[in-house]
């Protein structure tokens, strides 16, 4: 006897798409009606202006040496960040007293404002790129420690013991247990710290700079031109979009890798 055929769960992957698509056009058809009628014109423009002043930027030299400028502040502090993070977490983690002495001292400096730090880089390094370098590496460091430190502390002892008995070595250790329990903290801490990477560099641009996206974004905020600064956050919610869907593939790449994916189910025999 054959089954009967089960009901659709839900919308297929097409609806969905044409359902974002079509409340973005309504957003933006009501932004254009209420654009001078309801709200000030000079607060948020109008969808027709912000797209002017996108193209404006898009095609103008200046506008791609500051969205390069920007793209090399975030994707150098963010590596620096992975980096110091990385390290910072593993040697901690790895020796407790060490942990328990440090961990306090670190948690005191992570309880400051990253952007309250930009004063104080700009001052050692001046306006150029090393000063936003310097606090997207800041931001970014941290999550990744902290992500690693407690994944280490949290490590199954009794897997390591196992394999110690049966006459592993540290590589083994490294390779069967560590390894797999870090997998999924890190790329966490990646996805977290590619938003933060680009705060802190906005942040200080948006303080002190001669380039990038926030000394564009200052620069309009100054001047109320609203159409320029919602082109500006539109080229920053790129920028996001870029970086985390690479570290989303990274992420899917290494756990598949590891053998870490979730196994999809086998088809159920028809009855």
């Amino acid at each position: 006897m054959q089954a009967a055929p089960r009901r659709g769960s839900g919308w297929n992957g097409a609806q969905i798409v044409a359902a974002r698509v079509g409340v973005i056009v309504l957003a933006l058809v009501v932004w254009q009606l209420v654009s001078g009628p309801l709200i000030p014109e000079y607060a948020i423009s109008k969808p027709t202006e912000v797209v002017q002043s996108l193209w404006k930027l898009l095609t103008s030299p200046a506008g791609w040496t500051d969205i390069g400028a920007t793209t090399v502040e975030i994707a150098v502090g963010f590596g620096i960040g992975v980096a110091i993070g990385t390290t910072l977490g593993l040697v901690l983690g790895s020796f407790p007293v060490a942990g328990r002495v440090l961990e306090p001292l670190i948690a005191a400096v992570n309880g400051i404002p990253k952007i309250a730090l930009a004063p104080l880089f700009l001052l050692f390094f001046g306006i150029g790129a090393w000063s936003k370098i310097t606090i997207a590496a800041t931001g970014v460091a941290f999550v990744v420690f902290y992500n690693l430190y407690l994944g280490l502390r949290q490590r199954q002892r009794e897997l390591v013991e196992v394999i110690e008995v049966m006459g592993g070595r540290k590589h083994h250790v490294l390779a069967y247990v560590t390894i797999p329990t870090l997998a999924s903290p890190f790329f966490a801490a990646l996805k977290a710290g590619g938003p933060l990477a680009i705060l802190g560099v906005i942040g200080a641009e948006f303080i002190a700079s001669s380039q990038g996206v926030g000394h564009e974004l200052f620069s309009y905020a100054t001047a109320l031109d609203a159409s320029g600064e919602f082109a500006a956050l539109i080229v920053l919610v790129a920028l996001t979009l870029v970086l985390n869907g690479l570290l989303t593939q990274l992420d899917k790449y290494a756990l598949k890798r590891l053998g870490l994916l979730p196994r999809k189910k086998a088809a159920q025999p028809r009855a």
